[in-house]
């Protein structure tokens, strides 16, 4: 039988809070920096957040443009990634598909199946799981996410590239440097966060993915204010 002993306990949290080693003697002296730490990550997350807006805000909203007119073709949008971005990916996917206020389309999340995903990692292994999900429904008029915060996932690569071949829009959100998607001839766009951090590359993931989907509403909105417009003075000179 193995035992914990409180220093083998404490390390899977130390690199979070490294000043708990510090022994603070009261728990004012703990919550106090527990308090600190909080506000420090938020800190730095809503800079990183403006920082990357900053620098990719005109080019989400041209990418947000183009994805409205290929929902208005009839196209789909697919999401994927791996660990938690296979998460940010289903998240991403249902603010699309399911929409609070505004008009849902067609989008899915191809980590989201767990049957066809196992099955696929199982029977042709697992950098496939992607794009061979890709080949059996995507069409040219489609759309694909993939979410990466070291931008480096061969399986997203490889996704990517068969989504190219087909004629899909491709998007990608990276991390740190961007990695293979920054300089990757198989995306549109790489909206890379430039960050060593794993949780603020995720949290400013989920803030680029929000604007992605209001440019594409906005977008939407126009085209069908413009269609109203143009059926009402035909009407009328009809």
């Amino acid at each position: 039988m193995t035992g914990t002993t409180p220093e083998s306990g404490s390390q899977g949290t130390d690199f979070l809070y490294p000043f708990i080693d510090a022994h603070e003697e009261g728990a004012d002296a703990l919550l106090d920096d527990l308090a600190a730490s909080a506000r420090g990550k938020a800190a730095e997350s809503a800079r990183l957040q403006r920082d990357s807006i900053s620098e990719w805000g005109e080019q989400i909203r041209e990418a947000g443009a183009r994805m409205a007119e290929r929902f208005a073709d009839g196209g789909r949008l697919y999401t994927f990634g791996n660990g938690g971005s296979s998460t940010d990916a289903a998240t991403l996917a249902s603010l699309f598909s399911r929409p609070a206020l505004g008009r849902p389309v067609a989008a899915w999340s191809l980590a989201a199946d767990q049957a066809v995903v196992t099955a696929l990692g199982n029977d042709v292994g697992f950098d496939l799981i992607f794009s061979r999900q890709i080949i059996a429904h995507a069409r040219s008029q489609d759309m694909a996410i993939a979410l990466s915060t070291s931008g480096n996932s061969d399986d997203l690569m490889i996704a990517l590239a068969e989504a190219r071949r087909r004629g899909l829009l491709t998007i990608g959100f990276a991390g740190h440097d961007g990695g293979r998607m920054a300089v990757s001839d198989d995306l549109d766009y790489c909206f890379t966060i430039r960050s060593q951090s794993i949780h603020r590359i995720q949290e400013s993931h989920a803030l680029v993915g929000y604007r992605l989907w209001s440019a594409a509403q906005e977008h939407m909105a126009r085209q069908h204010t413009s269609h109203d417009h143009s059926t009402a003075t035909t009407g009328q000179e009809g």
